[in-house]
């Protein structure tokens, strides 16, 4: 995929246009190159079919004449003229072929995202007349709701960590900001020591596509965050590789990473007794939900969390609506209102 000059012209625009980070441009680029490793055995299978017709060439055969036969044209075709020469049909193969292969739904539309983005881009700088992506239907997903916990089981996860080191304050202090502030974990792992404005009791976040906000952050976080400082500053005394500007660091000095933060909290997920399954991600679900438990309004939640549409917030509201049929239910077992349906509405 490297020597493909569409692709690379496409992760770069995604990348330096749309400010995606690295991360997912690079999830990008693997589901182009599956879908490219795709379109190449299905040009091969054809090249050795016998009964391919002249009279009806193929999704491979050439723009320019359309006369030359699939065995023809793979011979001759690059990789980047194959994904020139995609029509909705082949998408749609494509589609089979995942479900097959047993992928969940989420992932099949996921990658189908992904090609319609790679084939809009196209469009958009007019290597393509039209998106043969348009046409093929997204498969209708299973509506999961996220996880979250309950208050007593976040006080139980918050309180897990020991506060008398210098990892266990920032620990501790790690997971108060996540459920706090309901930012997303990177997000957290962005965050630098003059983002954090005590005065104001408010912190600095930078989100997705480098879209900033300022988000609320509760007393107790921000005391947690102090005690960590304290650690911190010493311990950076004594260490002249310590980052100064970053504020949650590795026992190096430097920012700590995402797959850290998620090896800690699975220690104190089974120091707390809790589902090890529970990410870090769980503690944004929690904040969500809580807030509007306690009578935020859909748009003030959609605000502190950083989504772009307010159809993504409103997953959340179904979890609460969840909740209070199931209270309902265990007070009034024999009510009319135990009817599922009622509660669909």
């Amino acid at each position: 995929m490297k020597d493909c000059n569409i692709v690379q012209d496409f992760l770069g625009y995604l990348k330096h246009e749309k400010h995606f980070s690295q991360h997912t441009a690079k999830c990008y680029g693997a589901d182009l190159a599956q879908f490219a490793e795709f379109i190449t055995g299905q040009a091969h299978d054809s090249a050795g079919d016998e009964s391919v017709s002249r009279e009806a060439p193929g999704p491979w055969a050439a723009q320019s004449g359309g006369t030359a036969t699939a065995l023809q044209t793979q011979t001759e075709t690059k990789l980047e003229q194959m994904l020139l020469a995609v029509d909705a049909n082949m998408v749609r193969r494509y589609m089979a072929h995942l479900n097959q292969k047993q992928y969940s739904k989420s992932t099949v539309a996921r990658k189908l995202a992904t090609l319609r983005s790679f084939y809009k881009f196209l469009v958009k700088r007019r290597t393509l007349d039209s998106n043969p992506v348009t046409a093929v239907k997204t498969p209708k997903q299973e509506k999961k709701l996220p996880k979250f916990l309950e208050y007593e089981d976040v006080q139980r996860l918050l309180n897990a960590p020991p506060t008398d080191t210098w990892l266990g304050a920032r620990d501790r202090a790690i997971m108060e900001v996540l459920y706090s502030t309901g930012m997303r974990v990177s997000e957290r792992v962005a965050l630098n020591m003059d983002d954090v404005d005590f005065l104001s009791e408010v912190i600095h976040v930078r989100g997705k596509g480098k879209k900033e906000r300022i988000a609320p952050i509760g007393s107790t976080a921000l005391q947690a965050i102090q005690r960590y400082i304290e650690f911190r500053n010493k311990r950076m005394e004594n260490d002249s590789d310590f980052d100064p500007r970053v504020l949650f660091a590795n026992k190096h000095g430097q920012r700590l990473s995402t797959r850290s933060v998620r090896r800690k909290m699975d220690k104190y997920l089974k120091m707390a007794g809790l589902d090890p399954s529970i990410s870090p991600h769980t503690l944004r679900h929690s904040f969500a939900t809580h807030m509007l438990n306690n009578g935020a309004d859909l748009r003030s939640v959609q605000e502190l969390l950083g989504h772009q549409s307010l159809s993504t917030t409103q997953v959340y509201t179904h979890l609460t609506t969840s909740r209070i049929k199931d209270v309902y239910e265990s007070a009034h077992p024999r009510s009319s209102f135990g009817n599922t349906d009622h509660w669909q509405n």
